[in-house]
């Protein structure tokens, strides 16, 4: 029997050992919990035993596991394509936003949040494999983009995020994270930013991420098994 509180055990030892053999700190390091698709039993098993992030692809469906989990104290993380007829729902109901590929998105993001809110927690999405089936900016303009969202109100830059192809070579997947890691500080420098956070890494290379500098790993059937 699946058991999340056991795997939110294993997982979170796993990022100590990946930190610890590459001289970092695991407390720098989220465990994001990737909850689409998945029951509302687990969802409740997994804030229960102590997960505090949630990451969500689809609006709805996030909106009813918001309300499922009201009673808790926990981060809500967007992380799928945003429509922008849906930035309203996502300005106004999460802490964080990993998937801004567009000016329009942000400036909407920006615009919609309640002032009386925390600024909006951003991430840009990268898309470094210039793959036409994902979303994301090409390294190229990725600079520029970031400048603009950096003026803007109600919203903080914190970021990158990546979702590369499949690697199942270690050494390929440390190569793909390092561009990450490398283009995050050379935005830095150009635009005099402090982008502190870097969204990359999933259950089959999360080791490789984290190595190469991941603040942030999302896990989604690792943690919470099949999904419904």
């Amino acid at each position: 029997m699946h058991r999340i509180n056991d795997t939110l055990s294993q997982l979170q030892n796993q990022i100590q050992a990946a930190a610890c053999s590459s001289e970092r700190n695991a407390n720098e390091i989220t465990l994001l919990g990737v909850s689409k698709k998945q029951s509302d039993e687990k969802l409740l098993e997994a804030a229960t035993s102590g997960l505090i992030d949630f990451g969500e692809n689809y609006l709805q469906e996030a909106l009813a596991h918001q309300k499922l989990l009201a009673d808790f104290k926990l981060r809500w993380h967007f992380i799928g394509p945003i429509q922008s007829n849906k930035t309203r729902a996502i300005a106004e109901h999460f802490d964080w936003v990993h998937s801004v590929d567009r000016l329009k998105v942000a400036q909407r993001l920006s615009e919609q949040r309640d002032q009386n809110k925390a600024p909006l927690q951003v991430c840009v999405q990268l898309n470094l494999d210039n793959e036409d089936s994902k979303a994301g900016v090409q390294a190229k303009h990725a600079s520029e983009l970031c400048r603009q969202i950096n003026g803007l109100d109600n919203i903080q830059l914190r970021g990158l995020m990546l979702i590369p192809k499949q690697r199942n070579n270690y050494k390929a997947q440390r190569t793909i994270f390092a561009q990450a890691r490398e283009l995050m500080h050379k935005i830095n420098a150009q635009n005099q930013l402090n982008m502190d956070t870097l969204s990359m890494g999933m259950s089959a290379d999360m080791d490789a991420a984290i190595a190469e500098g991941a603040t942030i790993v999302r896990i989604g059937s690792a943690l919470f098994g099949p999904r419904s």
